[in-house]
């Protein structure tokens, strides 16, 4: 079924009617017609052919039937030997539980280990969903700046200053949305040192670690063995990687039965008032043992996307660029042309008809005004078209 991977993501296989009318958030649904949208971080390509296969293979016999109370154990199995296999993290299929994507299962880990009042450290960019999963728990969120580093790293030099009395857990984005970096094992080390230091939780989110280019490869802190891990908590998801985001599927894995034990009643499954589909749980399956070629293929069309973004970027007025180490997020430097991240995107969608994610606290904190981040999940021939309108809007300033 495999197809030849130049023709999976050209410009041909994008269907922009199935987009305009199922492509949600922010993207091709809810934008004014004639607009590009390079908001979400979702593909424009249709998902791998034994994706489809596999769900049509599953609902022929025409039975929804309820699935066991922590997922199939085909699931956990898959996922642990996938996180093991490509990322040496040292997980136990038992230990793993399917849930309705990556963002519920930040909220489960915040509802299970915070109390009221709790302070939990969130790096300062980064996706807002640990700042509300930790708010929904009744936690303070503590923001740490995330300060890039000469040689592209985030500076950890005064992570410790930040921890009190009443820190109960340090939130990790590995790779790092929006910043597109993947931390170093010295990095980890010394978060985990600080983590183990003072007893703290920490939420290691890693929905970006299939997304990772050839310069500086990704290393889960996981790797760095299970006796240092006992107080981390992490979650996956399978919508960067393989395009299913609709489907929610994800992964809450914890090296410590006890911990795992206390998500799992905190996530419903147990009453069936949580839990993830089956359809989605067979969509995942097939994206772990069946759709490696595809990934390759998207990773090799990516990185080549992201290469002739950054040098067009380059050379335009009023902005600047770091190139991503992983995702498939550009974060474009627009402080040089007076405007806020909002006024920005505001101002670009309208007059350029191009549209992008403001850097605003609402989606990544208030260390993200000044910026705007680009999604490059598309073909080449929309890439230069949403880079074209993006050059005009800033010529005309």
């Amino acid at each position: 079924m495999q197809k030849d991977a130049a023709a999976l993501f050209s410009h041909e296989s994008i269907n922009l009617t199935a987009l305009k009318a199922k492509a949600f958030n922010f993207r091709w649904a809810e934008v004014d017609e004639g607009v590009i949208p390079m908001t979400a971080a979702d593909p424009d390509f249709p998902v791998a052919p034994e994706i489809v296969q596999s769900i049509q293979d599953y609902i022929k016999d025409g039975y929804f039937s309820y699935t066991p109370h922590t997922g199939f154990p085909r699931f956990k199995q898959s996922m642990a030997r996938y996180v093991n296999e490509k990322k040496a993290e040292g997980i136990e299929a038992d230990l793993v539980l399917p849930i309705d994507s990556a963002a519920r299962g930040m909220y489960i880990i915040a509802e299970t280990v915070l109390a009221p009042g709790d302070e939990v450290i969130v790096f300062d960019p980064v996706d807002y969903l640990f700042r509300e999963s930790t708010l929904a728990a009744g936690g303070k969120v503590v923001l740490f700046p995330a300060k890039v580093t000469e040689d592209e790293r985030i500076d950890l030099s005064n992570l410790e200053s930040y921890v009190t009395p009443k820190t109960k857990m340090i939130c990790l984005c590995n790779p790092h949305n929006p910043l597109g970096l993947v931390y170093s094992k010295e990095d980890l080390e010394h978060i985990l040192a600080i983590a183990n230091k003072y007893d703290l939780w920490i939420m290691n989110d890693e929905i970006w670690s299939d997304i990772v280019y050839s310069e500086r490869p990704f290393t889960s802190i996981l790797s760095l063995g299970k006796a240092l891990n006992k107080k981390t908590l992490s979650v996956f998801g399978f919508s960067k990687s393989f395009g299913i985001a609709s489907l929610r599927a994800g992964a809450l894995y914890a090296t410590q039965p006890e911990i795992f034990q206390e998500l799992v009643k905190k996530s419903g499954v147990l009453t069936t008032a949580g839990g993830i589909t089956a359809i989605s749980q067979i969509a995942a399956i097939t994206c772990l043992d069946s759709c490696g070629y595809w990934l390759d293929a998207f990773l090799k069309h990516l990185q080549a996307n992201r290469d002739h973004a950054v040098q067009r970027l380059r050379a335009m007025p009023y902005v600047s660029v770091r190139k991503p180490q992983a995702t498939y997020l550009l974060f474009i430097d627009i402080s040089a042309t007076g405007l806020s991240s909002e006024t920005f995107a505001a101002r670009l969608r309208t007059e350029g008809r191009l549209a992008l994610v403001p850097g605003t606290a609402r989606f990544f904190g208030p260390g993200a005004e000044g910026y705007v981040r680009l999604c490059f999940a598309t073909s080449r021939q929309l890439l230069d078209e949403g880079l074209d309108r993006l050059e005009a809007f800033l010529n005309s300033l």
